[in-house]
């Protein structure tokens, strides 16, 4: 391990040195392992899906462990800003700085669904800006942590960023990433929420049922986004069709 990079709600990632000498991300989870030799398995295997995800936009999930009670998941180490940060500090996207970043993340989490996976937490945050484009990462961790805390099941992910299924508890499928895109997405191109509110209750009536302002975000993506904000998830184009849609 040589330096923290940062904290954030699953846990603290460090920069680590791999065995052959390149660097890499360490996530060590907030969580305490708790269970025995099934939820141990658990774990490596929900990581070993993950593993499984095509390098195209993403960052490779390159193995996971426990040490005592604490699980950690490692990657590939990818340097650049957050999309999340680089909105906040240097404004709004347009033009071809926002149609690159939404082929890019459209193109990985098509990738990511077809191993089977879902991200369940996809957010500005969640995309990195390296020196080769948009890399998405986190993916399949929210579904790993169910295998190592006590307190599996539930509601997990960002607020602003779920899904209409995600903040009902309902079955969370590859549709649910698609919504959560689409509010990326509509903040990279304005800066500002899709779905808002002083409360978690305020923010999740918003999800549910308001539509945020088609004509805020540039036209490349107006109809693109509106599909993806139905409300129904078997109504929404999937990550395939969405890449095809904005790149045709």
């Amino acid at each position: 391990m040589l330096h923290k990079l940062g904290e954030g709600g699953q846990g603290a990632v460090y920069i680590g040195m791999a065995p052959d000498g390149r660097q890499v991300a360490v996530k060590v989870l907030h969580a305490w392992f708790h269970g025995g030799t099934k939820e141990r398995e658990g774990f490596l295997r929900e990581v070993a899906a993950a593993r499984r995800v095509p390098q195209f936009s993403t960052a490779q999930v390159i193995g996971a462990g426990i040490e005592g009670d604490s699980a950690y998941i490692v990657s590939e180490y990818v340097p650049g800003r957050s999309l999340e940060r680089l909105v906040r500090e240097d404004g709004p996207l347009g033009g071809g700085g926002l149609v690159r970043p939404a082929i890019a993340t459209s193109a990985a989490l098509e990738a990511i669904h077809s191993t089977g996976v879902v991200h369940r937490d996809f957010k500005p945050a969640n995309v990195l800006i390296g020196p080769d484009g948009p890399r998405v990462i986190d993916f399949g961790i929210a579904k790993a942590l169910d295998q190592v805390t006590m307190a599996s099941g539930g509601i997990k992910g960002t607020p602003a960023y779920m899904s209409p299924e995600q903040i009902s508890g309902l079955r969370v499928g590859p549709e649910s990433d698609i919504f959560s895109w689409a509010s990326s997405m509509y903040f990279a191109a304005t800066g500002r929420l899709a779905f808002n509110g002083a409360t978690l209750f305020q923010i999740y009536d918003s999800i549910a049922h308001r539509q945020p302002d088609p004509l805020a975000v540039p036209p490349p993506l107006r109809d693109p986004l509106a599909a993806c904000f139905r409300k129904e998830p078997g109504a929404r184009p999937t990550a395939a069709q969405l890449m095809m849609t904005i790149a045709s």
